[in-house]
């Protein structure tokens, strides 16, 4: 089965801190940590692995999020968005 090529990953403000969140659309690479995919923003220094339940893990500590556990929603392709 195909992975889903690309997440929105909503990354929630500082607690308290009232802003919206910010959304990061990353994209499936060959790569993968513990059985799960790896993506990647364009920079491709944004990194997270997702699993089947659309849990997003960072996988580099110094991004500055404090959180660990991050919401992923299916994208459609860009050509099938139509």
């Amino acid at each position: 089965m195909d992975p889903v090529r690309r997440y929105a990953v909503s990354l929630p403000g500082p607690v308290g801190g009232h802003r919206p969140v910010t959304v990061v659309v990353v994209r499936w690479t060959p790569g993968s940590v513990d059985g799960n995919s790896v993506y990647t923003d364009d920079s491709g220094e944004f990194r997270v692995t997702i699993d089947a339940a659309g849990v997003a893990r960072l996988l580099d500590a110094d991004t500055g999020h404090q959180h660990q556990c991050l919401h992923a929603v299916p994208r459609p392709h860009p050509r099938s968005a139509a």
